[in-house]
């Protein structure tokens, strides 16, 4: 058996036709379509670089792009002040921050800041539990992506048994929670839980978000199980270049799994994709008085 791949860069194409299609009709009813994003000044040029295609993209699709920049002196003040005033705009309908923030800045004080009716990142612990309760769907992309991925499967979540390896609070759990939410019967583990692969060797799907390069072997997947790799690991290779791998050893695993997905082009552009289709349902529900 070899597995066939859940190829993230191909399913984000056609999501971005239905954003494209979603954003137009939002405009054409006198309605606002725009991502407001910022970012403060850390020296990291890689931010800039994902900050500057991120606002290529939006304009490709349709959906307008507000960069608004802070100096790398700004302090928790400057930056919840410039949250507060998006928060309050009534032009606003999508916010989202940037990282990283300067080291003295603690992420998670700011991210409390954000409405969760603008949050398109779905990083405000009030969304969070919103999404647990079924009362959100703006919620974290990467988790998304995962449930996009899966749904591309055509395969019956329910009763089926879904491993978590990974239990962050923006990537991890939420992803779990999104499985609950599918009816299925979800196990969180993490790196270090006791007799893991006892566990993943359960699992009809396997979701791996860890962030440990070649965690998940092919010893520990069942056969015919469906695999979506969430980790980005930067590691060097045999010839001492550097490459990005994933949490699962996918030349041996795809021996073994139904489907899977690779690293890079799986659950990354997907998750691209999945911010900006909240943006495109914040926008929807503030064009027609609705909360997130």
């Amino acid at each position: 058996m070899t597995a066939q791949i859940l190829d993230g860069a191909a399913l984000a194409r056609k999501h971005r036709e239905s954003i494209r299609a979603r954003a137009k009709a939002v405009r054409d009813a006198g309605g606002v379509v725009r991502l407001d994003a910022v970012l403060v000044d850390s020296g990291d040029n890689g931010a800039r670089v994902y900050a500057e295609n991120q606002g290529k993209t939006c304009r490709e699709l349709g959906i307008d792009y507000r960069l608004h920049e802070l100096p790398s002196t700004s302090t928790f003040d400057d930056i919840a002040g410039c949250v507060r005033s998006l928060n309050s705009a009534e032009d606003v309908c999508a916010i989202m921050l940037h990282m990283p923030l300067p080291a003295e800045v603690e992420a998670y004080r700011v991210q409390c800041l954000i409405s969760p009716d603008k949050d398109v990142e779905g990083v405000n612990p009030a969304n969070i539990g919103n999404v647990v309760y079924g009362r959100s769907s703006l919620a974290p992309c990467t988790g998304l992506a995962v449930v996009k991925m899966l749904e591309h499967t055509h395969q019956e979540l329910r009763g089926k048994c879904c491993v978590v390896v990974g239990a962050s609070d923006v990537v991890g759990k939420p992803i779990a929670v999104l499985l609950m939410r599918t009816d299925a019967t979800v196990i969180s583990c993490n790196k270090w839980t006791y007799g893991m692969p006892e566990l993943t060797r359960r699992a009809d799907v396997l979701v791996a978000a860890a962030g440990v390069p070649g965690l998940i072997t092919a010893d520990m997947v069942k056969d015919g199980a469906t695999v979506v790799d969430v980790g980005v690991n930067r590691v060097h290779g045999a010839d001492g270049k550097t490459k990005t791998v994933g949490d699962v050893d996918f030349e041996a695993v795809k021996e073994k799994a139904s489907w899977i997905s690779p690293v890079p082009g799986g659950v990354g552009p997907m998750t691209v994709a999945m911010l900006l289709m909240n943006v495109i349902e914040a926008a929807e529900r503030r064009a027609q008085g609705r909360k997130a």
